[in-house]
């Protein structure tokens, strides 16, 4: 298997200004591609230092791949300082210069100044990696078993040029086929999964599982080589079926993207409804669901009723649930669903009420106690979280996946609570 080191340049990431987005996205990328990424790494726009750099990764790495410092200023230097470690003259090329000025002719409609035409000299006898988002194309070459990817910088140009080019460079290098799948589970955490699954782990080699902890849910990602994509599946097959038995109805997906996106498949699937009624979570149920295209054809709406007042006029939260039992308690979590769900006319309706923190609420309830609430058009149901002193961010993230949960439990026939 190759391995790779990514090499981002800019000063700019040193100082935290801004976030190093594109070596996430490449590590995503290579792994798909069966390219193991070992190292990450991080260097201003110092030419000194970047030759350090490359000196030390082409000893460690089969792939390296830079991004940044391929503009027109003064300070883009990656490529005279990657041409030089590596022996090569930077050669100019004609048809980079014609993409240039096409580029500013029909997309940026403004006049081309001279500088930009320093992005047309290139490594001599490497391949060029056009970019059609912007000026600064990348390029490839292989020098002594080490091969050499120079991308831009701004993250939809390094998207653009690595997932219409660059993939199909390194896809060449390998004559193998590597498939995966992201099977997602919900309700179980990273150390339970490990106990259940960590003994089969230890001895797969390929394919091979492992797994990925997110914030609020864990993905194991099966992963397959062989000669052609067919033999892949087949490898892959039996693992999928035997983490879906050993997980059973935690396992909520293969390769979707979360559960927002499968409850909004679902509920379209069934022409239903639904609609939300949130407190601790702000709109962040409603949000995650509206930034995925077709959500109106299932999402009514909801209410933000943070503050008590609000459950009461607004949803029609009993007011002697709201003086008996509290804001934060089981009745009101199912009275605010039920409310949410009157109000819009949607099938269903989930709602959110707890404690986020940083501080216990005026009840004494302790950060971490959240109720998420359920109505259907045959009964409601509640979950009772107690999920201790997290975060509050975390707290929010963990209720609004909860909360999907139970809706996706009822579309598709589990138990719910």
């Amino acid at each position: 298997m190759y391995t790779a080191e990514i090499i981002a340049v800019g000063t700019e990431l040193l100082l935290g200004s801004i976030a190093n987005t594109n070596a996430q996205y490449l590590s995503r990328e290579l792994n798909a591609l069966g390219i193991g990424v070992c190292y990450h790494t991080v260097v201003g726009d110092n030419p000194e230092r970047l030759r350090a750099v490359l000196e030390t990764a082409r000893g460690r790495a089969d792939i390296l791949l830079t991004t940044g410092g391929l503009g027109p200023t003064y300070d883009d230097l990656t490529k005279q300082v990657v041409a030089e470690c590596f022996g090569r003259k930077l050669v100019y090329h004609p048809e980079v210069e014609a993409g240039i000025r096409r580029f500013f002719e029909t997309a940026m409609h403004v006049p081309m100044t001279e500088n930009n035409l320093r992005q047309a000299w290139l490594p001599e006898n490497c391949t060029v990696l056009p970019n059609a988002a912007g000026t600064a194309p990348g390029c490839a070459f292989e020098t002594g078993g080490v091969h050499v990817l120079m991308l831009p910088g701004p993250p939809h140009e390094l998207e653009c040029v690595f997932s219409r080019e660059a993939k199909g460079y390194l896809q060449g290098l390998s004559h193998e086929v590597i498939r995966f799948h992201d099977i997602r589970a919900f309700g179980l955490g990273e150390s339970a999964v490990e106990d259940l699954l960590g003994s089969r782990m230890e001895r797969m080699v390929n394919p091979s599982l492992a797994t990925y902890a997110k914030p609020s849910e864990v993905r194991l990602r099966a992963t397959a080589r062989a000669a052609t994509e067919e033999e892949a599946e087949a490898l892959l097959a039996p693992v999928t079926a035997e983490v879906e038995a050993v997980l059973g109805d935690y396992v909520y997906g293969v390769d979707v993207p979360g559960l927002p996106a499968l409850c909004l498949a679902l509920l379209k699937e069934k022409h239903l409804t639904f609609a939300t009624a949130e407190s601790c979570t702000g709109g962040q149920i409603a949000q995650e669901i509206t930034a995925l295209p077709g959500a109106s054809a299932v999402y009514r709406g909801g209410v933000v009723s943070y503050w008590t007042e609000m459950k009461a006029s607004v949803l029609g939260v009993p007011r002697d649930i709201l003086d008996q039992h509290g804001a934060v308690s089981e009745p009101t979590a199912r009275a605010m669903a039920e409310g949410a769900r009157r109000l819009t006319g949607a099938d269903f309706a989930l709602s959110v009420t707890g404690v986020a923190g940083p501080d216990p609420d005026e009840r004494n309830n302790p950060v971490g106690r959240v109720f998420v609430g359920l109505a259907t058009p045959t009964a409601t149901y509640c979950r009772h979280l107690e999920l201790g002193r997290r975060q509050r961010l975390r707290i929010r993230e963990l209720s609004v996946n909860h909360a999907f949960d139970l809706l996706r439990r009822s579309l598709t026939g589990l138990p719910v609570e």
